[in-house]
C-alpha cells in the first residue's frame, strides 16, 4: 500500500459539503483515509474572485499507481460537477479541485503528472493544512523537511481555518 497526499479545495456552491463528498468518495473509490485536515479559508490564488475558497489535505492510503490516482481524482471530479480543469496556470472559479500532492517518496515530472506538486510551498492553503496533519513531511526532492522549506518562503495569502461552531482564526 502507498500513502498519498491530496488537496483539496472548493469556491462555489455548498463548498464544506462539496468537500465532504469529495472526501466520501475518495474512500469509495481509492482506499483508507488516514487523516484529514480541517478547513481552510483563502483568497483564490492566480485569479480575482470574490467567491473564497474552502481547501483541506487528505492523507490516504491505496494500493492505485499515481495514473490510476488521477484518472479517479478528474472522475470524482466531474461526478461532483466540475466542467473543465485549468490549464497552463490560467485559473477560474470551481466547484472542485483535487491535486495529488505526495505520492509515497515519488518524484514524478511528466506533462499529465508532476509529484510531488511543483506549488506545495508556494501556496498556505496547501502547505498549511498540510503540516497541520503531517509536520514533519520530507520533501522527496530535496531529502529536507516541508517545514523548513515554507519558512524561507514568503507568503501573501491570507488564510482563516474554518472550524464548525468555533470562530474562525485568522493567519496571514
Amino acid at each position: 500500500m502507498s500513502l498519498i497526499f491530496l488537496g483539496l479545495g472548493s469556491n462555489l456552491g455548498e463548498k464544506e459539503k462539496i468537500l465532504q463528498d469529495a472526501v466520501m468518495m475518495l474512500k469509495m473509490e481509492m482506499g483508507n483515509l488516514l487523516s484529514l485536515s480541517s478547513f481552510y479559508i483563502s483568497k483564490p490564488y492566480g485569479f480575482f474572485s470574490e467567491n473564497d475558497f474552502l481547501n483541506a489535505v487528505a492523507l490516504m492510503e491505496t494500493r492505485f499507481s499515481p495514473y490510476e490516482i488521477l484518472e479517479k481524482t478528474q472522475e470524482i471530479e466531474k461526478t461532483l460537477g466540475r466542467i473543465s480543469k485549468s490549464c497552463e496556470q490560467h485559473y477560474a472559479d470551481r466547484i472542485i479541485d483535487i491535486d495529488i500532492l505526495l505520492y509515497d517518496h515519488l518524484v514524478i515530472d511528466q506533462p499529465s503528472l508532476k509529484i510531488p506538486h511543483p506549488a506545495i510551498v508556494e501556496r498556505d492553503f496547501v502547505f498549511m493544512p498540510l503540516l497541520e496533519i503531517a509536520p514533519d513531511l520530507i520533501d522527496p526532492q530535496t531529502g529536507k523537511k516541508f517545514s523548513e522549506l515554507i519558512e524561507a518562503k514568503k507568503t501573501t495569502n491570507e488564510i482563516r481555518n474554518f472550524v464548525i461552531g468555533k470562530s474562525e482564526e485568522k493567519f496571514r
